[in-house]
């Protein structure tokens, strides 16, 4: 563990961070491709991203909270749990290499889907999944992306965009989503085997970065045209997922 890769996956955590709290989501897709190309296992970047996206819902969500939408909180919360299992087998079960193709791809069409995401919300004049039993196929999504991917609140953004909730309901359930589900992952992380050394030494050396990006993307949230930088946020993680698909030797 030199100097030089402490400094790379604390400036990955750094900037996963900074994306979250700016806008409510985004960690995971930005620090997970970009510790894909340390010299780090997969099991210490999925613990890790897992810590760090813990603590930084429990630093955010309170300001949000009066936004939240409980009953479907609670709904995403009983999926979540269900859906958890079945990620730690796939990430088990399933080679490094496979993963992060995996990955790739889910990057590469989740940022596709992001950039055009406004063109569909303006084509729909209201949400188009109006069945309260929606909600749990995108909260057991949830559970898998998250236990296998730190990507719990992938599921969620799209289940928001298709609910056209406002900014606020938008930003508020996700955080406390992220909170709640944060818990859960971690949980089944530990109780998995994916807690490494490396990786509680990694967070310690990243606590004080999550903490400046959490407080610099709240500042920045209220200060800055987010349309413009979520745009280029996603041709970013389109960009990183290509990357993972290149040949390049496993961890």
């Amino acid at each position: 563990m030199s100097i030089t890769l402490i400094i790379m996956v604390v400036v990955a955590v750094f900037v996963g961070a900074l994306m979250k709290s700016m806008f409510g989501f985004g960690e995971a897709m930005v620090s997970m491709p970009l510790l894909a190309l340390l010299p780090i296992t997969l099991q210490t970047s999925v613990s890790l991203i897992g810590l760090a996206g813990l603590t930084v819902a429990l630093l955010t969500v309170f300001s949000g909270w009066r936004h939240v939408e409980r009953a479907v909180l609670i709904r995403l919360a009983v999926s979540t749990v269900i859906g958890i299992p079945f990620g730690l087998v796939l990430l088990h079960t399933a080679s490094a290499i496979v993963i992060t193709f995996g990955l790739g791809i889910f990057l590469i069409a989740f940022g596709g889907y992001s950039l055009v995401k406004k063109i569909l919300s303006r084509a729909i004049e209201r949400p188009l999944l109006n069945n309260r039993g929606w909600v749990f196929p995108f909260g057991f999504a949830s559970g898998v992306l998250g236990s296998a991917y730190n990507f719990n609140g992938v599921p969620i953004v799209v289940y928001g965009t298709l609910q056209r909730w406002n900014p606020d309901r938008f930003r508020g359930t996700l955080q406390a989503h992220f909170l709640i589900s944060g818990v859960l992952v971690v949980t089944g992380h530990a109780l998995g085997g994916l807690w490494t050394f490396d990786a509680l030494i990694y967070y310690a050396y990243s606590l004080p970065a999550i903490l400046l990006a959490t407080a610099l993307g709240v500042f920045l949230n209220k200060r800055i045209h987010a349309g413009n930088f979520e745009r280029y946020l996603f041709i970013i993680i389109i960009v990183l997922g290509i990357l993972l698909l290149l040949p390049r030797g496993s961890n």
